[in-house]
This record gives structure tokens, C-alpha cells and sequence, in this order.
């Protein structure tokens, strides 16, 4: 078993590891949010003429809800390979797919072109998103956290969690600008492709960056090793990663599920529902919810390394729970905000909502990560995110919208985010500590001993 406190990287060789999966989960992100924004905005108009405004909004939010159903199958695919083959490889595939996915819905007809096709197809390249997303998560933390080292890593590791806020900042941004320079009957033609064609050059800029950065040392240690192993003992076969997190992991899958509950949820709810609720229910411009959201992504972006960098101090778990708690409460504050009408205090409700989701958010990577063996690593951290997004984050803006349909109140939205609030501190509450757990480890293993947590300790970068 390799030491917890094996020397870290050169400095400048991991912010470009860094920069590698920050720039790639921004561009994923990106394209996956900026189908969230059009879904709430223009698809309803675009994709499902016949139907009733709010109606057509459930059914534009259903096919949103049909890329979290493939990222499960994302999740079992490229973790399966990311733990066979490496980390990098399937970093460049996910983000060639999502790009391509992306740019191919900025080409595609609408429904007054091609009539019942048109939403289908959407729903098959929002497929494609989900895929793609499904894997991209996994090995984008994984490849920061195995060039690491143990004291930072919760910050290290954070930083490709700040693609989120960036890819929301981005494609926010962007149609913003478009929504105030353009008409609405410009905008609902023809402007609403730009974002989507934008993404091709994206690709282009992230698939250079990341191929330039190498694959995680400690999975070529951990390749290595089994190699071995297998040479030293033919009939020894070794199993594939699903069946290995199955049966070595599976509480800590569920652990990460649980987690991921009331941090997936609330996002999206903040970010993707607010744009109907805000428009419909408490009479604000489409060009004000969207700044608001632009605004509080930024300060978003912002607070995920520091949060990152206190759960180095404090530990995952007690800045996952200040998380959760944080936002079971501010739900209430949220609405009564938003039902305001007032720009300040929309920035205001979003923002916080947002800096307490990043307490969930920055250790999430780290800690997720740390829950696994080496050889199983990309499958276990990746499945235990991407399943509980099916029943997460991807109803979430759907339920969200329902309940504001029978209930005219956001009342029952707050209590289901307290609800899923209540899941995660649970979930959590009874999961270990694993700052300190030692990520060349191949094999499963207990919560480490205090010696090697003093080393980690003592450790300087």
C-alpha cells in the first residue's frame, strides 16, 4: 500500500491539470445549462406550439429531465472504461459528444418546420447530453484529486466543480446579451441558436487543453500493480469495476446518493426553475431573472474554492452539512424575496442560495472521491452522482413547476427542497471522514489510521 504522504506534483504541472478540467467541465456545463435556460425561456414556443404556456413549459422541462436519465448509463460506461483504461481518454470523448450534441440542437429544425419530429429529435440529442455529462463528472475530479495531494486536495479538487457556476455564468451570460440586444420575435427565430453554434469552437478550445495534460499517476500505480498481481496469479481474474464497487462500496454509493440529494435538487430549483417562477408568479422581466441568476452565479463561482479549501481544515462532512442545513432554511427567505418583484432582492435570494449550495458542491469532489478504491474509483464516484441526479436534479425543475401549477403557492417547492434538505443531512450525518484518506490505495479500505492523518497533516505542498 503506497504512503499517504508521497510527494505532490510540481506546482505547475497541477494548475494545468487544473485548467484542464476546469476549462472542460465549463464547456459541458455550458452546453447542458444552456439547453436548462432555453428549455424555461423559448422551447416551449419553439418545440410544443399546441400546448398551454405552462403546459408547454412541463413538457420543455420534460425532455431537460430526459438528459439526467441517460447520465446513469454515461456513468456506467465511461466509469467502467475511465477505470480500465484511464481517466484522460474518456475526458476527450465526453466532451467531443456533448459538443456535438450541443451544436447539432443549434442546426436543428423547429416544430413549424418539421412538426412532431422536431421535438423528438431534441429529445434525442438531449439524450446524447446526458451521456456525455454522465461520464465527464467523474473523471474531470478524479484526474485533480489523483494529481493532488491529501492537504489540499479538498481545494484542488474543488476547482472543477467551479465549471458549474462558470458554464452557468457563460451560457446565462450569453443569453442575456441576446435578450437584450435582440427583439423577441428575433430572439425566438433565429437568435437562440447562436448560443448553441458557439459551442463548436468551445470544443475545439477544450479538446487542445486537455489533450495536453497527462493521465493521473496514481491510476498508472494502480494499473501497474494489477498487472502485476494478474501475472503473479493467472487464475486470479480481476472483476470488473461495477461488480467491485457493488460489492465493496455500495454503502458508500449510497452515502454519495443521499449526499447528492438536496445539493442537486436546490440547484436547479435556484437556477433553472426560478426563470418560470420569477416570470409567471412574481411578474418580472425574462432579462431581470436571468441577470439575477448571472449575478449570483459569479459570486457562485467565487465561494467553491474557499469552501474547497475549509473542508481541507474542518473536514467534508461539517461544510457538507452547514450546506444543507443552510438551504433546507433559506428556502422560505428565497420565495418571499423573489415574490417581491425587487432586482435586489432576487440577487439576493439567488446569491445566498447559491453560496450555501456550494458548501455541498466544493467537497463534494474530494469526498466522493475519497470514498473509493483506486481500480473502482471512476465507476463508484460516478454512480453514486450521476443515479441519484435521475431522482435529483432531473424531476427537480419538473415537480418544481407541477406544484406552482396545482397549488399557485411556493410553499409546497420550499417544502420539497427542505424535504431532500432532510435526506442529505442524514445521508451524510452517517457517512465517515475521509480527508485524510490515502488515494493510491487499490483496494478497499477502513477510515485511516490517526498515524497516517498526522502525516497528511504535516504535510506541506
Amino acid at each position: 500500500m503506497a504512503s499517504g504522504t508521497t510527494a505532490p506534483p510540481p506546482p505547475g504541472n497541477l494548475r494545468r491539470i487544473v485548467a484542464a478540467s476546469l476549462i472542460g467541465t465549463t464547456i459541458e456545463w455550458y452546453d447542458f445549462f444552456l439547453y436548462g435556460s432555453a428549455a424555461a425561456l423559448v422551447f416551449n414556443k419553439l418545440f410544443f406550439p399546441d400546448s398551454d404556456p405552462l403546459v408547454g413549459t412541463l413538457l420543455s422541462f420534460l425532455t431537460y429531465a430526459v438528459g439526467f436519465a441517460a447520465r446513469p448509463l454515461g456513468a456506467l460506461v465511461f466509469g467502467h472504461y475511465g477505470d480500465r483504461l484511464g481517466r484522460k481518454k474518456l475526458l476527450v470523448l465526453s466532451l467531443l459528444l456533448m459538443g456535438g450534441a450541443t451544436f447539432a440542437i443549434g442546426l436543428l429544425p423547429t416544430h413549424a418546420t418539421i412538426g412532431t419530429a422536431a421535438p423528438v429529435l431534441l429529445t434525442v440529442l438531449r439524450l446524447v447530453q446526458g451521456f456525455a455529462l454522465g461520464g465527464e463528472w467523474g473523471g474531470a475530479v478524479l484526474l485533480v484529486s489523483e494529481h493532488g495531494d491529501a492537504r489540499r486536495r479538498g481545494f484542488w479538487a474543488s476547482w472543477p466543480q467551479t465549471g458549474a457556476p462558470a458554464g452557468q455564468l457563460l451560457a446565462t451570460g450569453v443569453l442575456s446579451l441576446l435578450t437584450a440586444v435582440l427583439s423577441d420575435s428575433a430572439f425566438n427565430t433565429w437568435g437562440w441558436r447562436i448560443p448553441f453554434l458557439l459551442s463548436g469552437v468551445l470544443v475545439i478550445v477544450g479538446l487542445w487543453i486537455r489533450l495536453s495534460v497527462d493521465e493521473s499517476p496514481v491510476f498508472q500505480q494502480a494499473l501497474a500493480q494489477a498487472a502485476a498481481r494478474k501475472t503473479a496469479d493467472k487464475a486470479d481474474a480481476e472483476q470488473l469495476p461495477l461488480v467491485s464497487v457493488l460489492r465493496h462500496h455500495w454503502r458508500d454509493v449510497l452515502v454519495a446518493m443521499g449526499a447528492r440529494m438536496a445539493e442537486n435538487i436546490s440547484y436547479y430549483v435556484i437556477t433553472a426553475f426560478i426563470l418560470v417562477y420569477a416570470t409567471t408568479s412574481a411578474g418580472v422581466s425574462k432579462q431581470t431573472a436571468l441577470n439575477s441568476v448571472l449575478i449570483a452565479s459569479a459570486v457562485h463561482f467565487a465561494v467553491i474554492p474557499a469552501w474547497g479549501a475549509l473542508s481541507d481544515r474542518i473536514g467534508r462532512r461539517p461544510v457538507y452539512l452547514l450546506g444543507a442545513v443552510g438551504v433546507g432554511l433559506w428556502m422560505f427567505p428565497f420565495f418571499r424575496l423573489i415574490d417581491t418583484g425587487g432586482f435586489g432582492n432576487l440577487i439576493l435570494a439567488v446569491t445566498v442560495g447559491l453560496v450555501l449550495h456550494g458548501a455541498m458542491y466544493a467537497p463534494q469532489a474530494a469526498f466522493f472521491s475519497e470514498m473509493f478504491a483506486t481500480r473502482m474509483r471512476y465507476s463508484g464516484a460516478s454512480i453514486g452522482a450521476q443515479f441519484a441526479s435521475v431522482a435529483a436534479g432531473a424531476p427537480a425543475p419538473l415537480i418544481a413547476t407541477a406544484l406552482l401549477n396545482d397549488y399557485g403557492s411556493s410553499t409546497p417547492i420550499a417544502l420539497y427542497v427542505i424535504a431532500a434538505a432532510v435526506l442529505t443531512v442524514l445521508a451524510v450525518g452517517v457517512a465517515k471522514e475521509t480527508r485524510y484518506r490515502d488515494l493510491s490505495d487499490i483496494e478497499p479500505t477502513d477510515d485511516v489510521e490517526p498515524a497516517t492523518a498526522r502525516a497528511a497533516d504535516a504535510h506541506t505542498v
